[in-house]
């Protein structure tokens, strides 16, 4: 009688478990991989204030939307928004149908358009991030307004990033400037009679005094760090003067032809510095253009 042969036991050989294992393990990596990619998504970002885009710009985070997009090229010079960006129309009445149809998942504002933020807060949340309060360390603000913003977008490590080449870069320039720098005097024309002339609690007197550099503007300032002034106040101070563009318009052609500024050229430390728009209320990314671009005037030969 012959013997049928009993049932088999299948084990798997070791190469095959191995393998199964794996593909399974490689497919979990790739769930959590996938996960970890959606929730590291920023938000999308709109926002009507300048310091707020260029923060955002710099961190790699560009915003969705911005108001007066070609103004803030003009006037902020860079980091250059790219050609994705919605422009929302002037800052203090921006398209709220056009902000709704993008449907942000944030708007961001700085105190000057806290008027704006019940209308804003029916379209998305709206964050308020301050800077330039009075009393308060200009640079400390900006480090802390730095890392709210990134927070928000999910890139902490992108605002420690950008706060130490920021610090970095502008110790590098201090190191550059010539030893005998005499006292600055920096002014932006409002008109051909007027001028906004910075000191204390402004970007350009933080950058300043990180630089090692005096301002010679002994008058006060108001909450963004200026004074607005007629020209003739500016007779008599031992200064170099500095120029931020941009002119209004005609105010340059204006001024090659008046005496009071041809006079007070001549009683200059050297001839005016002039230098592109640098955003004088913004953040890190302005004072690093702001540093950089006043480096390089002083540098020149044409300065001395």
């Amino acid at each position: 009688m012959t013997e049928r042969p009993g049932p088999t036991l299948r084990i798997p050989a070791p190469r095959r478990a191995a393998s199964r294992w794996l593909a399974a393990l490689l497919t979990l990596c790739c769930l959590v991989g996938a996960s970890t990619a959606l929730a590291a998504d920023p938000p999308r970002i709109a926002t009507l204030d300048w310091t707020l885009a260029e923060t955002l710009q710099a961190l790699g985070t560009p915003p969705e939307a911005v108001a007066q997009v070609d103004a803030y090229h003009a006037w902020v010079g860079e980091p250059h928004l790219p050609g994705s960006v919605t422009d929302l129309g002037l800052r203090t009445q921006p398209n709220l149908e056009l902000l709704s149809d993008l449907a942000p998942d944030q708007i961001l504002i700085s105190p000057m358009f806290a008027n704006l933020k019940p209308r804003l807060s029916r379209i998305a949340p709206v964050q308020n991030f301050t800077l330039y309060t009075p009393g308060r360390d200009t640079w400390q603000e900006m480090r802390e307004l730095t890392h709210g913003v990134a927070e928000l977008v999910g890139r902490p490590e992108a605002a420690d990033r950008l706060i130490e080449s920021t610090e970095a870069r502008i110790d590098e320039l201090r190191r550059q400037l010539p030893d005998d720098v005499p006292p600055l005097l920096v002014v932006q024309f409002m008109d051909a009679r007027h001028v906004r002339v910075f000191g204390d609690n402004g970007l350009y007197q933080a950058v300043l005094e990180r630089l090692g550099l005096d301002n010679a503007w002994p008058g006060k300032t108001n909450a963004w760090g200026f004074s607005l002034t007629g020209i003739e106040a500016l007779a008599n101070l031992d200064a170099r003067l500095v120029v931020v563009e941009p002119y209004p318009a005609g105010v340059h052609e204006t001024l090659e032809k008046s005496g009071l500024w041809q006079g007070l050229i001549r009683d200059s430390r050297g001839e005016p510095l002039v230098l592109p728009p640098v955003w004088s209320f913004g953040a890190l990314p302005s004072a690093q253009r702001f540093a950089e671009q006043l480096t390089a005037a002083l540098e020149s030969p044409h300065a001395r």
